[in-house]
């Protein structure tokens, strides 16, 4: 029996286009083991993810057959193994709480992906708490004038190990225009969501100093734009006027590290459908 498979859609909005689906998978033996599916009202167009159990055709045979019906209501699709381990590049600084969490929770097979490289622009030396293990390290500096060929390493690597996802586990650049492009759609970054109230150096204790009474993340496909992406998850917590600038730290650093991991997760599991600059969110 071959393992489940994701079908995720989009196109635009007309009568029937669940109905036609279904009828495509029963008619091949598949038997649907969770569908959802979302009608944007205010962009016309139609979402679904459905995931199945393969019968006598699946794999190239199935994405073959299903051509047809995606051309026809001109679909922007995708079929794949549910539980094929993406695999994914890891980009970090000196801060790496969120990338022990993501290797913590892939070690643990909560995570399914393939750590294919851990990118630091600091030596390995500066990563003191996480435990990289055998995952390849890559010590790639970059400073205002070699920004430009430190990036074109990155895309390389990349390619190389053949990285599908890039998560910018607390990844302390500024991506370029072209860097963000190249890797539009399977770039994920995390931020505090005090942006843009509290943007530069020390935000927790900007923070402090306004008073602020909720403090949170947010974790987003990468863009041109800033720290402005499509969202994919966002957590908050609140806080009192008895918390300390280093409690904020504290609680923000908790707060990132299950945002990032949970985004990742609902990238990893196909959950993630681009709706222009929103995200369409299938939870499960």
């Amino acid at each position: 029996m071959a393992a489940p498979f994701v079908l995720t859609l989009s196109c635009p909005d007309r009568p029937g286009i669940t109905a036609r689906v279904a009828s495509f998978l029963f008619e091949r033996g598949g038997n649907v083991l969770e569908a959802q599916q979302f009608n944007d009202a205010a962009s016309g167009r139609f979402f679904m993810r459905v995931e199945f159990a393969p019968g006598r055709a699946w794999g190239d045979a199935l994405r073959a057959d299903f051509t047809a019906l995606a051309g026809e209501y001109a679909m922007d699709w995708k079929l794949v193994q549910r539980d094929r381990p993406r695999r994914v590049m890891l980009m970090v600084s000196k801060f790496d709480h969120c990338l022990a969490d993501l290797l913590y929770r892939w070690r643990i097979g909560e995570l399914v992906m393939e750590p294919v490289a851990v990118v630091c622009n600091h030596p390995r030396e500066a990563l003191t708490h996480t435990n990289i293990g055998e995952v390849p390290f890559h010590h790639l500096p970059v400073t205002a004038d070699t920004k430009a060929e430190q990036e074109a390493q990155v895309r390389a690597l990349a390619e190389e190990t053949g990285a599908e996802l890039v998560v910018l586990a607390r990844y302390m650049q500024i991506l370029s225009d072209q860097q963000a492009a190249h890797f539009a759609g399977r770039c994920i970054n995390i931020h505090h969501s005090f942006l843009p109230g509290f943007k530069g150096a020390k935000p927790y204790h900007q923070a402090h100093a306004r008073g602020v009474k909720m403090i949170g993340a947010s974790a987003h496909y990468v863009t041109s734009d800033l720290d402005e992406g499509p969202i994919i998850h966002q957590d908050v917590e609140a806080i009192t006027h008895a918390d300390t600038p280093d409690e904020l730290v504290r609680k923000g650093r908790d707060i990132e590290r299950r945002v990032l991991s949970e985004a990742v997760r609902l990238h990893l599991e196909e959950r993630v459908l681009l709706n222009g600059g929103r995200t369409v969110v299938f939870r499960g």
